[in-house]
């Protein structure tokens, strides 16, 4: 139920079906508070738009997470679509390489949401422009970037 995630579905659906009636439900990821690997992380969206499709024509779950990569940890998310028919999209955000010292601090097992909170002196980083946005001087917004893998996600169903 987080606005930033619900406001990036919300915006793309919108473009691609302007008249679509849109639902967000709280839906489960099935995963850790912070999924530490690609494949966690698109488990958790791939649970969420399972729980998302009941009922309707398609189920979209994102889920943001980190993935250690030879020169450090990354931020990313997916997006998955599930339709009613059986078929499947799924879309990447894109990565930014976290700074060491909130890098660090992920990886000793605190979620990055209360991290950036912390860092910020902020509340509910992670429902507004995100880390993302912090680390970018709000030049890329949490939001924009899983719009991106949204549109990426509804590919199979739009061409």
């Amino acid at each position: 139920m987080n606005p930033a995630k619900i406001r990036a579905v919300e915006n793309v659906i919108r473009k691609v079906w302007p008249t679509a009636v849109f639902y967000s439900i709280p839906a489960p990821s099935g995963v850790s508070d912070m999924p530490m690997s690609d494949e966690e992380t698109l488990r958790g969206a791939a649970n969420r738009a399972r729980a998302a499709l009941a009922g309707a024509d398609f189920g979209i779950g994102l889920e943001g997470g980190v993935h250690e990569e030879p020169f450090g940890l990354v931020l990313m998310g997916w997006a998955v679509v599930m339709g009613a028919d059986g078929r499947l999209g799924i879309g990447g955000a894109a990565r930014i390489p976290l700074p060491d010292s909130i890098a660090r601090r992920v990886r000793a097992g605190e979620e990055l949401g209360p991290v950036m909170d912390d860092i910020l002196h902020a509340e509910n980083t992670s429902q507004k422009g995100g880390a993302v946005g912090a680390l970018t001087g709000d030049l890329v917004l949490r939001g924009h970037s899983f719009e991106t893998a949204v549109a990426y996600a509804l590919a199979p169903f739009i061409s």
